[in-house]
């Protein structure tokens, strides 16, 4: 199979592995070397990304009154080591779910789409779930060799939501270690699929600093701080950036950095806007995927 090409716009945020390697955003404070090293950064960003969906293996889950097969989908990027690849696991009625919304969506793109029959017995047999196994392997790399499938909120939800749900429910239980754990194997697959809107995971990087703060890692919550506060330093009115720069200050005070900075940023909103009720950055998450 031929890998699917994931279009990329240059001069958007750089992915999260770029982050690690400290990738700042040009101001006038950078020496010249640093300035090269961004840039450096920048234009391998803008050099196309693939990504391959791989389902090696099922297994069957018997369930009170329910029998189901999972899928285990794997989701690689290509020309990349194996600690960005992405697994997760959906069953039949996911994959049937997803093409009733696309269909609804994009009839016309999804009009030569063959999705696999369900059959009345036989589900369970070998033969059934290896040809489901590669049907469905064939199904995902066609819905993503299309533009605007690729893009859809639908396409992205089936393959992160049930995931996100499954944290945020953790962290409104004040299961942070768990709920940390989820969100960071799926931010990774997040942002590679919305390479072109880097608005799309601020939530999840704050979710990330909620729990990183409420375990008293407060060097960890303010490195994903930063991460986030990249994203809408040209998006003030988003309704993530005040409660993150309050939390911020926070951050960098307990740490020994520079808050006076964050503190004009903050004095300088709060003067260009009527007094409103802001919540704060754990109020603001454990909203998120409530349904």
């Amino acid at each position: 199979h031929q890998a699917v090409i994931f279009p990329f716009i240059c001069g958007h945020s750089p992915p999260l592995s770029e982050y690690s390697n400290a990738s700042p955003s040009p101001n006038s404070l950078m020496t010249t070397k640093e300035l090269q090293e961004y840039w450096r950064n920048e234009k391998r960003q803008c050099r196309q990304v693939k990504l391959l969906f791989e389902i090696p293996s099922t297994r069957i889950v018997e369930h009170h009154l329910s029998k189901y097969v999972l899928y285990k989908i794997i989701i690689l990027q290509t020309g990349s080591f194996d600690s960005n690849k992405s697994v997760i696991e959906r069953r039949y009625s996911d994959f049937e779910k997803l093409h009733r919304n696309l269909l609804e969506e994009f009839s016309e793109e999804m009009e030569d789409v063959t999705f696999p029959k369900k059959t009345l017995t036989g589900n369970f047999t070998e033969e059934i779930i290896n040809e489901r196994k590669l049907a469905f392997k064939d199904y995902l790399r066609l819905l993503y060799s299309m533009k605007y499938i690729q893009r859809s909120k639908k396409f992205i939800d089936f393959l992160t939501r049930p995931e996100l749900q499954e944290a945020y429910g953790c962290l409104r239980g004040g299961q942070y270690t768990k709920a940390l754990e989820i969100l960071l194997e799926v931010i990774g697959l997040q942002e590679r699929l919305t390479r072109g809107n880097p608005l799309s995971i601020v939530p999840t990087l704050c979710a990330i600093v909620v729990c990183h703060k409420d375990l008293e890692n407060p060097a960890s919550a303010f490195e994903y701080g930063e991460k986030a506060l990249s994203r809408l330093h040209v998006h003030t009115s988003h309704r993530y950036y005040i409660p993150l720069l309050e939390t911020m200050i926070t951050l960098a005070y307990e740490l020994g950095k520079d808050f006076l900075s964050l503190q004009e940023k903050l004095e300088e909103w709060k003067a260009k806007k009527d007094p409103i009720r802001v919540f704060t950055l754990k109020e603001l998450a454990v909203r998120e995927y409530v349904q």
